[in-house]
């Protein structure tokens, strides 16, 4: 029988550290996994959880070039050679570590190891919470990442037989490296919702970004005002994601949950609580359900409060795909908190949320022209709908 969730983890996960004092710290891993294993998640019956092994190069070739690829072993190497410069390495975002190579291709593999157990039937739902790394291009690292594990999986879906993939991306940062990467290929609906480009790097996810040609249609791109908080975020999501996976129909539900939207994310400017991360959490496990069978691939991605934020909203996003959600009131058990305090010497939270109750108004109930939240939800809609057969207006 088929378990309900399979977890990719092993702790060598934690191997892909770019140093001291970088953002992607590692231990925000490390504590949500031993968060959600305090709450005795990984316990409950029908979870698994296995060590994965690196990515294959021939994997890795799935989405990225060959001479990529040796670049990054040549920048892991204990001298690593000048010219890893050339494929985005050797940055402030993106330091060289030795062990580099190995420690991008074990997360690749993680999630192709969950991505494979959704696939063959072994597990409903399957979670690399150490993948996301959605920005890494076909032959550059960027923006914190060094392999694009996500656009891996879905080339690696699609090589088995999968007619139709959708992509969520909920990270305050637009998907840049997983649109680019099906930006031609119908068979692939990428949908992201980001802070504004204007405000937010990378710069790019306006709503014109539809798709190339005979694909046109397949990338989708909600631009958030900067501010943006529970109920308009919340309203921007339902006005364009389930109407889109509801007309698309994908043999499985590929999503990215980074939690850099959260207002005490020191990168960035959405104002989300763990509260409206959780119901995204909640919505996109729903909608698997509805539209692909229950076949749904999550990751992890941004977010870099390492204790008050990261911990609690994967947390709670594994709990989800267990079918074990946790109380939005659960007090946090004191091991856990003894742990972090001994991590990082910061004092953690009590609850496992803010005790907000996240409402939002529905678009479909009628939009504002002149507010700015329902002109980014419209730009949206008047871009990508039409190409779906439906129509744009409430």
């Amino acid at each position: 029988m088929a378990c309900t969730l399979h977890v990719a983890w092993d702790g060598r996960l934690a191997g892909y550290d770019f140093g001291a004092g970088h953002p992607m710290a590692p231990a925000r891993v490390e504590m949500t996994i031993e968060l959600a294993r305090a709450f005795g998640l990984f316990a409950e019956a029908g979870v698994s959880v296995e060590s994965p092994v690196p990515a294959t190069d021939a994997e890795l070739e799935l989405v990225h070039d060959l001479r990529y690829i040796a670049g990054v072993r040549r920048a892991g190497s204990p001298e690593p050679d000048p010219s890893v410069l050339n494929f985005g390495l050797g940055t402030e975002d993106d330091p060289v570590f030795v062990g580099m190579h190995d420690a991008s291709a074990l997360v690749a593999g993680a999630t192709l190891a969950a991505a494979r157990a959704v696939w063959t039937g072994a597990a409903q739902h399957g979670a690399s919470i150490a993948g996301g790394l959605h920005h890494a291009m076909r032959a550059s690292a960027s923006g914190f990442c060094v392999y694009n594990d996500p656009a891996i999986a879905i080339s690696w879906l699609l090589r088995q037989g999968a007619g139709r993939v959708a992509y969520v991306d909920v990270d305050v940062h637009h998907g840049d490296g997983v649109q680019a990467a099906f930006y031609d290929d119908p068979r692939v609906l990428t949908i992201s919702l980001h802070e504004h480009p204007a405000a937010l790097w990378p710069g790019t996810g306006l709503p014109s970004e539809t798709g190339g040609p005979g694909a046109k249609g397949s990338a989708v791109n909600v631009a958030l005002p900067a501010g943006t908080g529970d109920a308009g975020w919340l309203r921007a999501f339902h006005a364009v994601v389930p109407p889109l996976l509801r007309e698309f129909r994908p043999a499985i539900l590929v999503s990215q949950h980074g939690c850099d939207t959260h207002r005490l994310d020191p990168l960035a400017d959405l104002e989300l609580s763990i509260d409206a991360q959780r119901a995204a959490h909640t919505a996109i496990h729903a909608l698997a359900h509805q539209v692909a069978g229950g076949r749904w691939l999550l990751t992890g991605g941004g977010g870099y409060d390492l204790l008050h934020v990261v911990p609690r909203t994967w947390a709670h996003l594994l709990a989800e795909a267990a079918g074990h959600p946790i109380a939005p009131g659960a007090r946090i058990p004191a091991a856990w908190r003894e742990h972090a305090y001994r991590s990082t010497g910061l004092q953690a939270p009590e609850f496992m949320t803010e005790g907000n109750e996240p409402d939002y108004a529905r678009f479909e109930s009628g939009y504002d022209p002149a507010d700015p939240l329902d002109q980014a939800i419209m730009a949206t809609r008047a871009a990508v709908f039409p190409e779906h057969g439906m129509t744009p207006l409430p």
